[in-house]
């Protein structure tokens, strides 16, 4: 890899950080909890996460998205990944996560090339380049990581980053 794809995977890896440290250690109901009168809760954060990862990393990318995200019908629920998640355990959330992670590292690693072209392209139909992609994810974690650390503090009192 690259030191500017290196730099950021990185930062990537730094924003994942913080929403486990977030979202992590919370049960069932405290995943659920919204922070009024937003609805969002750290429970769809996490699964609206693991769907963005498995979008722009393996659906965009590589034409390759898991068969979970691909079964929703998502013409009868946009925002299904966040109200869906409201029926999933900790356990499950988190499991679902990771192998969304774990996936979207194992993309980046098979062409770690900045300028590698994504499969399916922009509305213009101008590819999206992994370098794109990684800042995208950047800015994507960094918006809901301020939105979980307010959540948060209203649950517990949890501040700060880890």
């Amino acid at each position: 890899m690259t030191d500017e794809i290196d730099n950021l995977c990185r930062f990537l890896d730094e924003q994942r950080a913080v929403l486990r440290h977030k979202a992590g250690d919370l049960d069932a109901t405290q995943l659920q909890r919204t922070l009024p009168p937003s609805d969002l809760t750290l429970g769809g954060m996490v699964n609206h996460l693991a769907f963005v990862e498995d979008w722009w990393f393996r659906r965009t990318l590589q034409d390759d998205q898991d068969a979970y995200w691909a079964a929703v019908d998502w013409d009868a629920d946009r925002d299904w990944e966040w109200h869906s998640a409201a029926d999933d355990d900790p356990d499950r959330l988190w499991a679902r996560y990771d192998a969304a992670v774990t996936r979207a590292q194992e993309a980046v690693a098979a062409d770690p090339r900045g300028e590698r072209e994504s499969v399916h392209p922009r509305r213009s139909g101008e590819p999206f380049t992994l370098r794109w992609i990684l800042a995208h994810m950047v800015q994507e974690y960094a918006r809901h990581n301020g939105h979980a650390d307010l959540i948060r503090q209203s649950i517990d009192g949890q501040v700060g980053d880890p």
